[in-house]
């Protein structure tokens, strides 16, 4: 609100009856008889508005307008000018005045503009209020949780990139929570309060795909009925998130490349360019160097995409952090499932931070909120982790699965020649992927989302997998 005006005019008439005036509607009000005394008080006092003469002995009204706008870029300044000229009214309003009057004038119009900027400071007020509660709500330190070293080094940079406006590419393994880091860094950017939208580029069919980034206009394909604005168009202004960017088709890899360096679209079946602001957050689990050599993604884009890169640590190389997350995550829980108050064992924590966790915090996260769905138990126990395999025998033995795992590499590889392996990863990668996604889908009687969820891995990743593992999916 509007409370301090300072009032800047040679002509002692005006100044008096500009003060008489503002003072009855209840505003404190200081007079100025030229720009020094004008620049003096506006140092020694906090004004909300300004009215200022644009021609003044000594320091002229547009002199003073650049003063203000440089030491207090939220004053709402208002030139006067007796010379009813086109050229006076741009050069204040370029000089960022907030409105302009010309001499001789009506009280009345001057009410009018100090209403319309009312107004306008209430709603600035509220939106400041908003940003700060959306900062609150995702700040760096809340919703990310770790105090591990890995971790820490993300902070940094997230602390480095938020408040610029270069291009962020992610990258980390599937559940390492690259869209969380994307809004953090929306959130505490300067395109706060702006759009924030999200686009996973491996989950749209490629025929559509083209239509969800860019919009088509009426009639460009079977099913096209009305015109349709695409996510560029929608984040205007704020930031798009672009999920599995390495699964993005070629022929659009070239369109987002033209957007990134032209700041413009054109809609399918159109022909008009639409101009567009969008900061653009990628992410990836696949190495897109990989891809690059392999012609499966155009370098041009990946050293575009590729300005900031950010690597998100798995969960296996912060241990450290799998306590803190546990807390984290059962409180959640029990607020959303509304169930009662939980905690954990000292040797559910072990178990839990002796676990490998190839689907990452989201798989840890899964697994928190099913055990305290299901645990009638005040606390958690490995009991309530069936899927992680007890940690012991009873004879003291160790039987982790990752121990299993590795006793049966090493009985496997002692029967083979290694030295003459060139692929060795890839062939125990397959056959362990394909008995766990079998195992799951039978579990889950063959429904695909749900394994998908309990694997920690994108839907149309496991697609892929089934089709690529050549795995039977048998459905009750």
């Amino acid at each position: 609100m509007i409370k301090n005006i300072l009032v800047a005019d040679d002509e002692e008439s005006i100044r008096w009856v500009l003060g008489k005036a503002l003072t009855k509607q209840g505003f404190k009000v200081d007079l100025a008889s030229d720009g020094k005394e004008a620049l003096e008080l506006f140092q020694n006092k906090n004004y909300d508005m300004a009215v200022l003469d644009i021609k003044m002995p000594g320091i002229t009204g547009l002199e003073l307008l650049k003063r203000f706008q440089e030491e207090k870029p939220d004053l709402l300044t208002v030139i006067m000018t007796a010379e009813s000229t086109m050229k006076n009214a741009i050069e204040a309003m370029k000089q960022g005045a907030y409105d302009y009057i010309t001499k001789p004038f009506d009280l009345d119009a001057l009410d009018a503009i100090i209403l319309k900027a009312n107004k306008a400071t209430v709603v600035s007020d509220q939106v400041n209020l908003l940003k700060e509660e959306l900062r609150e709500h995702y700040q760096l330190d809340r919703n990310i949780i770790g105090n591990s070293q890995p971790m820490q080094q993300v902070y940094k940079m997230l602390g480095k990139v938020a408040p610029s406006d270069v291009t962020v590419l992610v990258t980390g393994e599937s559940g390492t929570g690259k869209e969380l880091i994307a809004r953090a860094i929306h959130y505490n950017s300067p395109r706060l309060g702006k759009p924030f939208l999200a686009l996973n580029c491996a989950a749209i069919p490629r025929e559509l795909l083209e239509s969800e980034l860019f919009g088509h206009e009426k009639g460009a394909f079977t099913g096209a009925t009305e015109r349709k604005q695409g996510k560029f168009e929608q984040a205007n202004g704020g930031t798009l998130f672009l999920d599995e960017i390495g699964d993005m088709p070629l022929e659009l890899q070239a369109k987002l490349l033209r957007v990134l360096q032209e700041k413009e679209i054109t809609r399918t079946g159109g022909s008009a360019t639409i101009d567009v602001d969008v900061r653009i957050v990628a992410a990836t689990n696949q190495e897109l160097k990989k891809k690059v050599h392999g012609k499966e993604f155009r370098e041009d884009l990946y050293y575009r995409l590729n300005v900031v890169p950010l690597e998100l640590p798995p969960l296996r190389e912060r241990r450290e952090d799998i306590p803190l997350l546990t807390d984290y995550f059962i409180q959640h829980a029990i607020e959303e499932l509304g169930v009662a108050t939980k905690g954990c064992t000292e040797e559910t924590v072990k178990l839990l931070q002796g676990y490998s966790w190839p689907g990452n915090v989201r798989e840890l996260e899964n697994a928190i909120q099913r055990a305290t769905l299901l645990s009638s138990d005040p606390l958690l126990t490995p009991a309530d982790f069936p899927i992680l395999g007890e940690p012991q025998h009873k004879d003291g033995q160790n039987n982790s699965l990752e121990t299993l795992v590795a006793n049966k590499l090493q009985t496997s590889l002692a029967q083979m020649n290694v030295n003459e392996l060139d692929n060795l990863y890839e062939m125990v990668l397959q056959q362990m992927e394909r008995p766990l996604i079998q195992i799951v889908l039978e579990k889950t009687r063959g429904n695909q989302v749900r394994t998908a969820e309990i694997l920690g891995i994108n839907r149309n990743t496991l697609r892929k997998k089934i089709t690529t593992l050549g795995i039977e999916v048998k459905k009750d």
